[in-house]
């Protein structure tokens, strides 16, 4: 055919063909490559480039605002460092202390509070009652083994404590001893507002902590984090899910390796030294600005190259339409071409279709013949549901006579379930008496099993064969018409039933299992087949005149071989047939390619 093609194109054009040059494209192609190359490399430099200029400049703003939160917290710590020493020299306060007259120190506190800004104020005697506080629910409070309260007594200066608070969080308390005379008559605790500072900062985006000099978070715009270090801190958030670790990575693609990770995102940290017990502040700044910033100016980067590329395809598109042009005029001889062809094809698929309608027309004969042995077997199965409902019809008749309709229902409903049950048997007789061959599909061999055995039942009855089945739990899949394998199955146990006739314990057994291959094994225990080369030849039988065609297992094997397997026979040593159906599994990946025989 190609050289016909050849001849016939020299013939109808013998001008020589303008082509476009081998080397024309590989340039094209190789200025496309270059371009989409300098795109990504541009794309990749500039964002390294302003990914490393813009997170510069978050982190010197990070430094700049961990300075100012530093200096607010200096300048709390040291505004309430001074309280206590004026509280302890307030003559007021010493003369209650030493007459024990407590009536007027709590209204004196509470006024001091409001002047200074103080977190809260408490007097304790020299027990460690409180005997005046800015709350009143904690007079009568006994602080007397308490840090504040124990290291007040030890020096004369003030000292700074933190305890833990019972609510969460921690108390950041000033504390002196109130003396008057050389004696020491109570301690004065002023609480430092340090909360108040921690609230400020959580209304920003960034995440702030406070560590003490043991590494211990104190303060902390994440409340879960007070009281571990800041390694523990950190490590302390839930899982991401699948979608969320997808996002993150999406958003992170070209970002510089984060320091930590706060809320699930992505932070900067930096660090700074607070002058006071050794405290640290860290600051978390999350990368969005950078990463919007940066986004912003890649967007108009890959538009200018998507320009471009845009211009060079539409040159090639505009290229590549001439080129068309010319070469639908030279495919006119080749559509020509194909048209005989075509029509030589269709007139051996009409061949073809003529003889599979003919393989067909004897494989429905077969199954005909088959139905007509089983005939009595279903008229014996309907005749009984038909008898039931006879006497179900006479009993609610009489059921109704006596006005008793529930009982009635009753007998309804029983009638229901028995013409449910005829429909059954009506729709196997009809489905396998319709033609098939046509309706590849997946079918699991277990079920194929289970609806030939539904159709031999009444045979399998009348007969007390003792029918044994081995199946495997999971499903057994091959690609074929089920019509047809219900075919090959029913006449496979039609003749081990005919083979076990006359003997005296009749047993059957059905085999499904799965390797390479779907196999399912039909075995009997009669007196086996005495030829077996001619088993599967047309109109050869071991039976009886007018038992048998000799045609089922003929066309057993022919169905089989459509559905691209085999049958295959063999004597067993104990005695019996074995006949052994072997069929591709189905597999969904070439589900839309049939087997080349069933065509």
């Amino acid at each position: 055919m190609p050289d016909a093609r050849a001849s016939e194109d020299s013939q109808t054009d013998p001008a020589p063909r303008v082509r476009v040059p081998g080397r024309v494209r590989l340039v094209n192609r190789l200025g496309i490559l270059v371009l989409l190359v300098a795109a990504v490399g541009a794309i990749w430099w500039t964002n390294q480039w302003l990914t490393d200029r813009f997170s510069e400049n978050t982190r010197v703003r990070s430094e700049l605002r961990s300075a100012l939160y530093t200096g607010n917290l200096l300048s709390e710590l040291q505004r309430t460092a001074v309280v206590p020493l004026l509280l302890a020299r307030d003559p007021a306060l010493i003369g209650s202390l030493s007459s024990k007259e407590y009536s007027t120190v709590s209204a004196r506190l509470i006024a001091a509070q409001k002047e200074i800004g103080a977190a809260s104020i408490r007097l304790l005697d020299n027990s460690g009652r409180t005997v005046g506080a800015t709350d009143r629910k904690l007079l009568g409070t006994n602080y007397v083994l308490q840090p504040f309260y124990v290291e007040a007594l030890r020096t004369n200066d003030t000292v700074f404590t933190v305890a833990e608070a019972e609510t969460g969080g921690y108390d950041f308390a000033y504390s002196r001893a109130v003396i008057h005379e050389g004696r020491t008559l109570g301690v004065i605790v002023v609480g430092a507002d340090l909360n108040r500072l921690e609230r400020s900062w959580s209304g920003i985006l960034d995440a702030v902590a406070v560590t003490d000099s043991e590494g211990r978070i104190i303060l902390s715009t994440e409340p879960r984090w007070r009281g571990l270090t800041l390694d523990d801190a950190l490590a302390v958030r839930s899982a991401p899910s699948a979608i969320e670790r997808a996002f993150q990575v999406t958003a992170d693609w070209s970002t510089r390796p984060a320091d930590a990770y706060v809320r699930g995102k992505a932070v900067m940290q930096s660090e700074a030294r607070i002058p006071f017990r050794g405290w640290r502040m860290t600051l978390f700044t999350t990368f969005d600005s950078i990463r919007e910033r940066v986004n912003a100016f890649l967007a108009l980067e890959i538009m200018g190259f998507a320009i471009l590329l845009a211009a060079g395809f539409y040159l090639l598109s505009r290229r590549a339409r001439v080129q068309s042009a010319r070469y639908r005029r030279e495919s006119a001889d080749l559509r020509a071409l194909n048209a005989r062809l075509t029509r030589e094809i269709a007139e051996r698929e009409r061949v073809q279709r003529e003889l599979r309608v003919a393989e067909q027309t004897v494989q429905q004969a077969s199954k005909l013949a088959a139905l007509g042995e089983m005939s009595a077997g279903v008229s014996h199965e309907l005749n009984q549901p038909l008898a039931a409902m006879k006497t179900y019809l006479a009993g609610a008749r009489l059921l109704l006579e006596r006005d008793r309709g529930d009982e009635a229902l009753t007998s309804f409903q029983r009638i229901d379930d028995l013409l449910e049950r005829m429909g059954t048997i009506t729709r196997q007789l009809k489905s396998y008496a319709r033609k098939g061959g046509e309706s590849f599909e997946a079918v699991d061999l277990r079920v194929a099993l289970s609806g030939a055995l539904t159709m031999m039942e009444p045979q399998l009855r009348h007969r007390r064969v003792r029918l044994q089945r081995s199946l495997p739990r999971e499903p057994v899949m091959v690609h074929c018409d089920r019509i047809r394998l219900e075919q090959v199955i029913i006449n496979l146990i039609r003749n081990a039933l005919d083979a076990t006739r006359t003997v005296r314990d009749p047993s059957i057994e059905l085999v499904v299992d799965k390797l390479s291959h779907a196999h399912l094994s039909v075995r009997d225990n009669g007196p086996g087949v005495p030829d077996l080369e001619k088993l599967f030849e047309p109109f050869w039988t071991t039976k009886g005149p007018g038992e048998g065609t000799g045609l089922g297992l003929a066309i057993s094997s022919g169905i089989v071989a459509d559905f691209g397997g085999r049958l295959t026979a063999h004597n067993r040593d104990s005695g019996g047939a074995v006949f052994d159906v072997e069929l591709p599994l189905y597999e969904p990946q070439a589900r839309g390619a049939r087997p080349l025989a069933a065509e």
